[in-house]
């Protein structure tokens, strides 16, 4: 299988150098842009209050894979001494610099919402989350004493550091106490264990403050600051994950709902984990560790078992980032900044509560309906409604293709597609690719069955898919003890595709039928990620299905292919003759225009081909949800790219690319963005839209999401986003447009596109 580099495209005009590092954007730093698009719905008061608390939450959650993937990437180009520069003419310590001081800034702006904005609303809510046990009044304080005793006392483990206990393996993402003991004035009985242990320990606080002195330039002997030689030492405590983070207590105002912290609780009772000693302090800390795991897969003679491996391994990577609590202990906080080996730049201090990701269980407290969405509930297909007595779903897409659009319509039909080849007679093979599945899937769970019931199961699970290993792993044995051939992919390349095929003996003969989609198998996420798919009979798309699994499975690759294209085959190439056949068309002074929605655009190649066309006079509309490494308005390359990126209750997730063709428009779908990633290292499916109604459907999607002046941010010269200027323009959000038709079109199923027309709305 032969890859196609990432490179300038061949015919680039020699007038202008399109691949000028000087007109491409930072990868990271464009990703911490996208990140700062979420923080702004945290701060739009627009939004339900519960809104904006989960958008907060999610920019934590983000964050935090930032850290573990992309930040440790580039510290180990740095500590590598890699010399070489990125798309925008970066080197890794440039662009290390440049990410921690714009990541300090984003955790402060974080914070500032939390507290200045977020937690005022709450209190006028009726809803207070106590961030400081101090405040309590006595019937709190004696609620949450019990609770302690009751609930977390016997899951806590607390760790001391004596000579028989190192520095404990402090794990990745959890949030700790940390605290410096003292023993109380009475002594143990000579010869106890106590007092053997309060003698170790003592030794090791002087041991710890030698060492932390040495680092610090001072002689352990004045090393006052950190001087543990009046019996103080360091202990630790690991808040447990397995209880709620925010705990319930008394009001003290009827009507209204108060919370506090478990790390606040635990902080007050400190005192009960080390009986006979003090608590001189206790203050809270978190590290994040590099998790990027890269394997040689050309020396792995199990892949399974190695992935099994580098998980382990996951939890103790280097820490990447140190987080601690505002007002911590000098002492304290020494000896933490040298046992993580941490310099200034990774050192976070928080004021506030850390790690935010425990907003979204706040926003899942019950009561609180109004300051919330109204929930959305996924339509029905309406192809697939009102089927006449005794049609089925492979009648229905025999009859013709079947365009789906999550989650505005419902899951349900690909859930079927597979459970009604599990149980159907007639069906003699089902093969699929499974990427990111949900944590009970009925698909997988149809899959098992239908290797019970007989029929050849082919799935290709993909160990590779970033922090859902674990799950795969399970699936994949599950799979093979219930009779299907799993199999892994290609070595080197990640399978990202999302493919389905069902082979059914019928009247006529022998005929598959396909599924093809933007998104993943996953039930779960289909209600929260905008997607899209096809169900199709095509003899011409089931030839190439059963080409790609052939591929994947016995690394045939068939010497010519009906409609898909593949990455890292010639997807790429097939890219740049579709934006080249624009550049014709716009020479010709014939109609030539290109509209592209993805998840990131970050490939030089195509980005350097895009301002080729640009250039040629053709019209670029880029709708681009995260990474975007191409600028806008410079003269003579790129005045005639618009980029837009749209941020919602739904993350937009769908991979939709139309061509105008001069009067003969064509229009793809695929599982793949425009990165090197995508078109170089993962296999990959861009598929065409032939029938009518579905293309209309998917240039629908892209029509409406050019309309929006709601939540769209607007790619500006200066390569900031800025939100729509609404003044004079009818106020259309495209994710309420798109629910709001997909409601319509289930109660009249008969033309489902006949009341989609833009319509103003007063909020999305």
């Amino acid at each position: 299988m032969v890859r196609n580099e990432a490179q300038a495209p061949a015919g680039t005009a020699k007038a202008v150098d399109f691949t000028n590092p000087a007109f491409y954007t930072n990868r990271e730093l464009s990703w911490l842009d996208f990140n700062y698009r979420i923080l702004d719905e945290a701060r739009d008061r627009e939004n339900p209050l519960f809104e904006r608390l989960k958008f907060l939450s999610i920019t934590a959650s983000n964050l935090d894979e930032f850290f573990m993937v992309r930040v440790a990437s580039l510290k180990d180009m740095s500590e590598g001494g890699y010399s070489g520069h990125d798309i925008a003419g970066m080197t890794a310590d440039q662009q290390l610099s440049a990410v921690q001081k714009k990541c300090h800034e984003f955790m402060d702006r974080q914070y500032s919402t939390l507290m200045r904005s977020l937690v005022p609303s709450l209190r006028s809510s009726n809803m207070e989350v106590l961030f400081d046990h101090e405040s309590l009044t006595k019937q709190q304080a004696d609620f949450c004493d019990r609770y302690f005793d009751e609930v977390i006392f016997p899951v806590l483990t607390p760790m001391a550091m004596d000579s028989s206990r190192p520095f404990p393996l402090v794990r990745n993402k959890t949030l700790n106490i940390g605290a410096l003991i003292s023993r109380k004035p009475k002594a143990a009985p000579e010869g106890s264990i106590e007092a053997m242990v309060q003698e170790n320990l003592t030794r090791t606080g002087e041991r710890v403050a030698r060492k932390a002195a040495k680092d610090n330039g001072k002689d352990s002997k004045d090393g006052k600051e950190i001087d543990l030689k009046d019996g103080t030492m360091f202990a630790t405590v690991q808040v447990p994950s397995v209880l709620p983070r925010v705990i319930e207590i008394p009001c003290t105002k009827e009507g209204t709902r108060t919370g506090i912290l478990l790390e606040e609780i635990i902080e007050r009772n400190m005192g009960k984990l080390f009986s006979g000693y003090n608590v001189v302090c206790a203050n809270a800390y978190r590290i994040t560790r590099n998790a990027d795991m890269t394997l040689d897969e050309d020396d792995a003679d199990d892949l399974l078992d190695e992935i099994q491996k580098k998980l382990r391994k996951r939890q103790w990577g280097e820490v990447i980032r140190f987080e601690y609590e505002d007002g911590m202990d000098k002492k304290l906080f020494k000896i933490l900044k040298k046992e993580f080996g941490v310099g200034a730049d990774a050192i976070y201090k928080i004021s506030g509560p850390l790690d935010l990701t425990f907003l979204m269980k706040l926003y899942g407290m019950k009561g609180f309906e109004n300051l919330k969405e109204k929930p959305y509930v996924p339509q029905p297909v309406p192809a697939l409604m009102n089927l006449p007595d005794g049609m089925t779903l492979f009648d229905a897409i025999r009859e013709k293709d079947i365009f789906l659009s999550h989650p505005y319509e419902t899951f349900d039909p690909v859930v079927n597609f597979i459970s009604s080849a599990a149980d159907d007679p007639d069906v003699l093979a089902i093969k699929m690719t499974l990427y990111r599945v949900s944590g009970h899937s009925p698909i997988v769970a149809a899959l098992a069955r239908a290797a019970e019931n007989g029929k050849q199961v082919t799935a290709l699970v993909e160990l590779k898919a970033r922090f859902d290993e674990e799950n795969n792993i399970q699936w994949a044995e599950m799979l093979e003890k219930a009779g299907c051939h799993v199999i892994y992919g290609l070595v080197g390349l990640k399978t990202h595709s999302k493919i389905a095929l069902v082979v059914r003996r019928e009247e006529d003969g022998i005929r598959r039928y396909v599924h093809l989609a933007t998104g993943n198998y996953n039930d779960s996420t289909a209600k929260l990620y905008t997607d899209c798919g096809i169900m199709t009979a095509s003899p011409a798309y089931g030839e190439d299905a059963t080409a790609v699994f052939n591929m994947l499975s016995g690394y045939s690759e068939p010497k010519h292919w009906n409609r898909l294209s593949l990455a890292p085959i010639w997807l790429r190439s097939k890219l740049y003759a579709l934006i080249d056949r624009e550049i014709s068309h716009a020479k010709a002074n014939e109609n030539a225009h290109i509209i592209a929605k993805m998840n990131a655009l970050c490939d030089p190649g195509i980005i350097a081909k895009l301002y080729e066309a640009s250039a040629a006079g053709v019209k670029i509309e880029l709708i681009v949800r995260g990474i975007c490494c191409l600028k806008v308005g410079i003269p003579g390359v790129s005045e005639n790219i618009t980029v837009r990126s749209i941020v919602g209750r739904f993350l937009e997730h769908a991979r939709i690319f139309w061509f105008a063709n001069g009067e003969h428009p064509e229009i793809y779908m695929a599982s793949a963005d425009w990165m090197p990633r995508n078109l170089n290292r993962r296999v990959e499916i861009m598929f065409p839209l032939e029938d009518a109604d579905s293309a209309r459907a998917a240039r629908h999607i892209l029509d409406v999401q050019l309309a929006d002046t709601m939540k769209a941010h607007v790619l500006m010269p200066d390569n900031t986003y800025e939100k729509v200027d609404r003044r004079g323009k009818a106020l259309i959000g495209a994710q309420a447009t798109l629910m709001k038709e997909a409601i319509e079109a289930a109660a009249d199923p008969h033309d489902p596109m006949a009341s989609r027309t833009f319509t103003p709305a007063a909020a999305e």
